[in-house]
């Protein structure tokens, strides 16, 4: 079974255990001892149950258990251990249970959803404020279960009575829980560090002050061989009609969906003339998966303003990479990207033979819709038996893609613009591409038609012939043992300069200044996360762990990572780099890199709305300053 599986299990077995606890309270309370009984024992198998799965849990990390070792499962054991002793010589005999009695099995119930509402909200990593209020929330609804439960005249029993000082024992637990609760709100605002040295030396400059990002700009002149390409393109709004006929009020590049494509040979020389004619919430262009000097990043408010209606902005960089990249706003992107504010970047090496049929294939979901380009149809292509096809795949969207190729063999030959070392031939193989991802399929054009399918649907044919080939129920290809080893900078075994643990959740926590069921980092949302911080020329290890019930296409802006591990278990295959890579529900990724292009980076989800929803922080070099107040990700 799963990680992710065995979380969710986790969190079925955890309600399940209040709600028979609370359902034995209920029932005892009503006098139905016998049915009270069967109750509680049902109660304590589930008890043992949530034993065994936190044990199970444990092995695959810390991280998964470590709210339930220690405050849920000790809150619950306590209550459950009081529940029986006073509960189940009654409960055997099936006689009436005293009020006390009655409150405890309530308490167990209280006690096991506190333990949820804690996993579910509280996240990632258990705090004291959290522990406080938990404890104050169950010491509360005890005092009040053991006020109801009291008998209706003025004759109390001696534990209610007794008094500690001028207080009476019940009065002094109510103020023991409102203070818990009180302390617990108010650890609550204590503040984060302001940043993260994943263990090494800390900043040399704390100050703060140093290069400004602003600085850090691309290369003014091409490469030996090269030559200038220059673009303008302008954001504006558009209605645009599909090729079914369905119309889109789209915001766009150029008034076009996606945005022009832009081209290059590597080595030459782009520069990128940014106009905003008429797009209210501003825009920038940021270059995913293209290691541009920080200051072209286009990350408002960190790496440069916003371009505000009637303003522009231009991008220069020299096209050092060959290979699939594309281009989206990062200004309110989890609405601009949706809405159209995106293109294709594609970079040829310099003597390459170019294939026969080389095709650029950016995959968006428009109001529902699901389009290639602009193409919510089929798309049909003309190639002839023998020709070398390219397909570039690019998912463009905030969720991963299921993309099969029925009717030809092919190879991988490339990921995130990164080639594959000596890709096999496969068949039969379903690709899943991470929001953001890129894969480039090579293959020689069989004699009969080849279609490709996007979760399940045919959307492009190429060749003649009658029908489709029909695609299975293929298996997914594994991109982290496929091709061949190579040669690496780094392994698991490597001594990093830092190493940094992110662990993504779901929570209550701080989003801009306003209190939200956030998209968690380390339990806290933007822009509360602590940056990271690193020196020019470190080794950077991430472990990133995903404690979530959702998918996370996690991106760091200004490098690609290797794939060092997955749930522990090494990369086999060529060696993995990539700028975009899903984390699945209980999975843990360690990856690495360089730092090797001094900057202020954007670290977050490229599920779009996650990020907006607090799943970002900033990457920042020692002695680089970013815009005074930015966060990479500006929201009106």
């Amino acid at each position: 079974m799963s990680t992710g599986q065995l979380v969710v299990l986790d969190h079925v077995v955890a309600v399940l255990t209040g709600a028979l606890w609370l359902a034995a309270g209920a029932v005892a309370a009503a006098g139905r001892t016998r049915v009270a009984a069967g109750l509680a024992a049902g109660g304590v198998l589930a008890v043992a149950g949530r034993l065994v799965l936190v044990a199970v849990l444990a092995d695959r990390g810390w991280w998964f258990v470590q709210e339930k070792v220690l405050l849920g499962l000790p809150l619950l054991v306590v209550t459950v251990a009081a529940a029986a002793a006073l509960t189940w010589r009654s409960l055997l005999r099936g006689g009436p249970l005293s009020p006390g009695a009655v409150t405890a099995l309530f308490a167990a119930g209280y006690a096991a959803l506190a333990g949820f509402v804690v996993t579910y909200v509280g996240g990632y990593p258990l705090t004291w404020s959290v522990t406080l209020l938990a404890v104050a929330g169950v010491g509360g609804a005890v005092l009040l279960t053991a006020q109801v439960m009291a008998p209706a005249d003025d004759t109390a029993p001696a534990d209610e009575t007794t008094t500690v000082g001028m207080l009476s024992r019940r009065r002094l637990l109510g103020i023991a829980a409102a203070g818990a609760g009180a302390a617990g709100v108010g650890l609550a605002f204590v503040r984060a560090p302001s940043i993260d040295a994943g263990g090494g030396v800390a900043a040399a400059d704390p100050s703060g002050h140093g290069t400004p990002v602003t600085d850090l700009r691309g290369a003014t002149t091409p490469a030996a061989g090269g030559t200038v390409r220059p673009y303008t393109v302008t954001a504006r709004t558009a209605t645009v009609a599909l090729t079914s006929g369905h119309e889109v009020d789209a915001w766009t590049f150029d008034g076009r969906l996606p945005g022009p494509p832009l081209t290059a040979v590597q080595g030459d020389l782009v520069e990128v003339r940014l106009r905003n004619e008429d797009i209210d919430d501003g825009v920038t262009i940021h270059w995913h998966g293209y290691d541009v000097a920080c200051g072209e990043d286009g990350a408002p408010g960190t790496t440069q303003d916003v371009v505000s209606r009637g303003a522009e902005f231009g991008y220069r960089f020299r096209a050092d990479q060959a290979g699939t990249f594309w281009y989206h706003t990062h200004q309110v992107s989890h609405t601009g990207v949706r809405r159209g504010l995106y293109g294709t970047l594609v970079v040829t090496p310099r003597d390459a033979e170019p294939a026969d049929v080389d095709l650029v294939l950016p995959v968006h979901t428009y109001d529902g819709v699901v389009a290639i380009g602009d193409d919510d149809g089929v798309l049909e292509e003309a190639a002839e038996p023998g020709a070398s096809v390219r397909l570039r795949l690019l998912n463009t969207d905030s969720e991963p893609h299921r993309f099969g190729l029925a009717g030809t063999a092919f190879r991988l030959a490339a990921v995130d613009g990164r080639d594959v070392h000596e890709p096999g031939e496969v068949s039969e193989r379903a690709l899943r591409l991470p929001a953001g991802g890129r894969y480039d399929l090579v293959f020689t054009m069989p004699s009969g038609p080849v279609a490709l399918t996007v979760d399940g649907e045919v959307r492009l044919r190429l060749g003649g012939g009658d029908g489709d080939p029909a695609p299975g129920d293929w298996p997914e290809l594994d991109p982290l043992h496929y091709g061949a080893p190579a040669e690496v900078p780094f392994t698991l075994d490597t001594r990093f300069d830092r190493h940094f643990s992110m662990v993504l959740d779901r929570g209550a926590a701080m989003v801009d200044g306003r209190p939200a069921f956030a998209q968690t980092v380390n339990g806290r949302g933007h822009p509360s996360i602590p940056e990271q911080v690193v020196a020019e020329g470190d080794l950077v290890r991430f472990t990133v762990v995903n404690r979530s019930l959702e998918t996370h296409p996690w991106h760091l802006h200004g490098h690609g990572v290797l794939v060092l591990a997955r749930d522990g278990r090494a990369a086999t295959g060529s060696p993995l780099w990539v700028d975009t890579f899903d984390v699945r529900p209980g999975e843990v990724w360690d990856v690495a890199f360089a730092a090797d292009n001094p900057g202020v980076w954007m670290n977050h989800c490229h599920n779009l709305p996650h990020a907006d929803q607090g799943m970002m922080l900033q990457l920042r070099y020692d002695g680089v300053t970013g815009l005074a107040g930015g966060h990479g990700h500006a929201r009106h």
